[in-house]
C-alpha cells in the first residue's frame, strides 16, 4: 500500500514565486496536501501561498531546518516531499524511485558562487557515513515514513539536508539521487550572495557536529565545547566530561538517580568534576565550589539563555571571564544554538574557579553552602520552574527571547 503524501515547501520573502510553486505542486501531485513553512517572510508569502491553495505554518524566523520541522509536526503520517519555494519544474519522477530518502540532483547547475559550500557538504556526507553525494545541498527531497522518523526534526537552518543525508544513512536506509530538469533562482556573485554562501557554509559544518533537541522540539547544534578552547585546562577538561554527558548520557536526572545507575556520564561528572576543580586550586573548598557550581549552572540550563544570563550576573562581582558567554547569549537565546552539557558545567567551573581566588576562607565555605543549598532545591523541585514562578526572576529570564 502506498503512503499518503505531503509536500512542504521551505519559504521566506518568497511573494514572487511561491503562489506559481503551489500551483504546479497542486497540478502535479493532486491527492497530496501542501503546507508551507513561512519562515518569518517580511512579505505577502503567506498570503500569496493560501491563496493558490496551500495551508500555511506561520513561524517566527528561525532558519530553514527548523520551519520545515515545525511544519513536519503539522503533517499526517506518511511520505513527505520536501520543496523550495522558488522550484521550477517536475518531481514527479522523484516518486518513482523506492529508496527511503530520494533527492532530485538538477539537470544543469546555473549561477551560484564557487561551489565551497557543496564540496565541504559532499566531503562531510562522505566522511561521516560514506555516502557519496552528488546533489548534497538539493532541498528537493522525498522521504518515507522510516527516513521520517529517523532524520526529523531536521538540523537548523542550511545544514537541514546535508544531516538529513547522515541521518538516513547512519540509520541504514536506502538513500538515491535522481537527475531531472529543475531550475531556481540563484544567487549571484555579489556580497549578498557571498554573505548567503558563508551562512550556508557555517550551518552545514555545525549540522555535522553534535546537536540535541531543546524544549520546543528543535534540534540544534551544541556549542558550549568553545568555552573549552580559551585556554584554561581546568575548565577545558570540565567541558570534555560534560561533551561526553551529551554524547552517551542516559534518562537519568539528578544526584540521586545517578547514585543508583553508578555507572552513568552524570556519575563520571560527580567525580571528575569536583576532582579537577581539587587539582586546579589545591584546595578542598575549590573542589567543592567547582562541582558545585558546575552542577548549578547545568541545573538552570532548560531554557534559552537562562544558564548564560545567571553566569553573567555572577561572573562580573567575581571578575569571572565575560567574552564567550556574551558572545553565545544571542545564539543561544534565539535558539541557534544550545549550551549542552559541556557549557554549563564549564561555566559553572570558571565561576567556581574565580571565587576561589576572590573569597575569603569564610567566603568560600558560605558561598559552598549556598551552592549546597541550591543543589538540595533542585533535587526536590525545578530551579526553572522557581523561575518562571518569581515575577522579577521571570521577566529577567524571558528578557530577549524568542517567544
Amino acid at each position: 500500500m502506498t503512503e499518503p503524501l505531503t509536500i512542504l515547501v521551505a519559504a521566506r520573502d518568497e511573494e514572487q514565486t511561491v503562489a506559481e510553486t503551489v500551483s504546479v505542486l497542486r497540478e502535479h501531485f493532486p491527492d497530496a496536501e501542501v503546507l508551507v513553512a513561512d519562515d518569518g517572510s517580511r512579505d505577502a508569502t503567506a498570503e500569496r501561498a493560501e491563496d493558490a491553495g496551500a495551508n500555511v505554518v506561520r513561524l517566527p524566523r528561525r532558519g530553514k531546518g527548523q520551519a520545515l520541522s515545525a511544519a513536519e509536526r503539522a503533517a499526517p503520517p506518511g511520505r513527505l516531499l520536501v520543496c523550495d519555494a522558488d522550484l521550477r519544474g517536475d518531481l514527479r519522477p522523484l516518486l518513482e524511485e523506492h529508496a527511503d530518502l530520494a533527492v532530485a540532483a538538477f539537470a544543469v547547475r546555473e549561477g551560484g558562487g564557487f561551489g565551497l559550500a557543496r564540496v565541504t557538504s559532499r566531503l562531510l556526507i562522505e566522511l561521516l557515513c560514506g555516502f557519496r553525494a552528488g546533489a548534497p545541498l538539493s532541498g528537493q527531497r522525498l522521504l518515507s515514513q522510516r527516513a521520517r522518523v529517523r532524520c526529523f526534526p531536521l538540523a537548523p537552518g542550511f545544514g537541514c539536508e546535508t544531516r538529513m543525508t547522515i541521518d538516513a544513512r547512519r540509520s541504514g536506509l536506502s538513500v538515491t539521487e535522481r537527475t531531472l530538469d529543475l531550475r531556481h533562482r540563484t544567487t549571484a556573485r555579489d556580497l549578498g550572495g557571498f554573505v548567503h554562501r558563508a551562512r550556508q557554509l557555517r550551518d552545514l559544518v555545525l549540522a555535522c557536529g553534535p546537536l540535541a533537541v531543546n524544549f520546543r522540539g528543535l534540534r540544534l547544534p551544541l556549542v558550549g565545547w568553545i568555552l573549552g578552547v580559551r585556554g584554561d585546562v581546568a575548565v577545558a577538561a570540565v567541558a570534555a566530561i560534560g561533551a561526553a554527558d551529551d554524547a552517551w548520557s542516559g534518562a537519568e536526572r539528578g544526584f540521586r538517580a545517578h547514585l543508583r545507575a553508578r555507572t552513568s556520564t552524570g556519575m563520571l561528572k560527580l567525580v571528575a568534576i569536583p576532582l579537577i576543580g581539587l587539582l586546579a586550586t589545591k584546595r578542598l573548598t575549590g573542589a567543592l565550589l567547582v562541582g558545585l557550581a558546575a552542577n548549578a549552572v547545568n541545573q538552570l540550563d532548560t531554557r534559552p539563555g537562562r544558564a548564560l544570563k545567571a553566569y553573567l550576573l555572577v561572573a562580573v562581582p567575581l571578575r569571572a571571564p565575560l567574552g564567550t558567554a556574551v558572545m553565545l547569549l544571542p545564539y543561544d537565546l534565539r535558539e541557534h544554538a544550545m549550551l549542552g552539557d559541556a557549557g554549563s558545567n564549564a561555566l559553572g567551573a570558571m565561576l567556581g574557579l574565580s571565587s576561589v581566588n576572590r573569597f575569603t576562607e569564610r567566603g568560600r565555605w558560605l558561598a559552598i553552602a549556598a551552592l549546597a543549598g541550591l543543589t538540595f532545591l533542585g533535587e526536590r523541585r525545578s530551579l526553572g520552574t522557581l523561575v518562571e514562578r518569581t515575577p522579577v526572576l521571570r521577566e529577567l529570564d524571558a528578557l530577549g527571547r524568542t517567544p
